[in-house]
């Protein structure tokens, strides 16, 4: 094939009128780099933010959406030695981002955000830009791992290393929350899963979680975590995706040495934010995390293969001419789990 279809994000828009369906052609490959057939991407907050023009990390217009991709080796350059032809791979969320701790030339190097997404039915990327999906997983569920998952298992193991017997806290049912569920209770942890229904509340036990609390009921929901650890001494890990809307109640019920991951930015709030003292008062560690490197998804992907961990996908699951009803139903907040565009 020469040519190729792909959406493209060319202006910011709160409705998502800046994305944009066309035909472009399909890239050529460099020495180092790898041609991949995308079949399925998924999507994170992080695409609506950038679609939206609200995402306050680097990225650029026009540029084709989402860092989520999993696809087919079709090409590899001359200087390719990891992947094949025919080799099943997703991408990497920051492509500069190798191995250890992630620095500002890394953190500019986004899919999606800096660098063309999967968004397309084509991509190149460089040989270190990819790596091999775990075997026992399709396409669509392969999809979901590069930034949700990615981040989820750093948070658990990139700073403190999660230990069998601890209590994590995660906030909600989507993608990070609920991958940082399932990575947790393979790990032997015991899981308090935030929620505002009854039927996430099912869903989130269905998935193993061992405590839930509605928020909506208790909206002081960070004491009534703390009672639920042993001795009521609190959470070793939380998985904080609502930021400025959850913090508060995160430090009420962390463990002393325990460490809060900030990963999201979805809760708002008018309320006076706790300040950088309060890590000291409560004796923890509060930690951004940006996703995760190379090296951390190759450890992820080897311990989704030994557990045989199934990641959640949303029943809807769209086609690429679709992908703009996609970015708006995850919008709406009505998906459980992954929002997947097969290609």
């Amino acid at each position: 094939m020469t040519t190729m279809k792909q959406w493209t994000e060319t202006t910011p828009d709160a409705d998502f009128a800046g994305l944009k369906f066309e035909e472009t052609p399909v890239p050529g490959v460099g020495d180092s780099e790898v041609l991949v057939r995308f079949h399925a991407s998924s999507l994170n907050y992080r695409d609506l933010a950038i679609a939206k023009g609200t995402f306050p990390f680097a990225h650029r217009y026009p540029i084709v959406p989402n860092s989520d991709g999993a696809g087919e080796v079709v090409q590899v350059g001359d200087k390719v030695t990891e992947f094949h032809k025919g080799d099943k791979v997703i991408t990497l969320f920051n492509q500069a981002h190798q191995s250890g701790d992630i620095d500002p030339h890394a953190a500019s190097s986004g899919v999606g955000g800096v660098i063309d997404g999967a968004l397309r039915e084509f991509g190149v990327y460089p040989e270190t830009g990819l790596v091999k999906a775990p075997h026992n997983l399709d396409y669509v569920a392969a999809s979901t791992l590069p930034c949700a998952a990615l981040t989820s298992w750093n948070a658990l193991y990139g700073l403190k290393p999660i230990k069998a017997g601890q209590v994590v806290l995660v906030q909600g049912t989507g993608g990070v929350s609920i991958f940082g569920l399932q990575f947790a209770k393979a790990a032997g942890a015991k899981v308090i899963a935030t929620t505002s229904s009854t039927e996430k509340e099912k869903l989130l036990k269905d998935l193993g979680a061992d405590h839930t609390v509605n928020y909506r009921t208790s909206p002081g929901w960070g004491s009534a975590v703390r009672d639920l650890t042993p001795g009521k001494e609190g959470v070793d890990h939380i998985i904080d995706v609502g930021g400025q809307g959850t913090l508060e109640q995160s430090l009420k019920c962390i463990k002393m040495d325990g460490v809060i991951n900030i990963i999201g930015f979805l809760g708002a709030s008018d309320r006076p934010q706790p300040t950088l003292l309060d890590a000291l008062s409560h004796i923890c560690t509060v930690r951004g995390v940006y996703v995760g490197s190379r090296a951390l998804l190759k450890d992820m992907v080897r311990a989704i293969e030994s557990t045989g961990l199934k990641p959640v996908v949303d029943q809807k699951v769209f086609e690429l001419a679709n992908a703009k009803e996609a970015f708006q139903y995850m919008a709406s907040q009505k998906h459980v789990g992954k929002v997947v565009i097969r290609l």
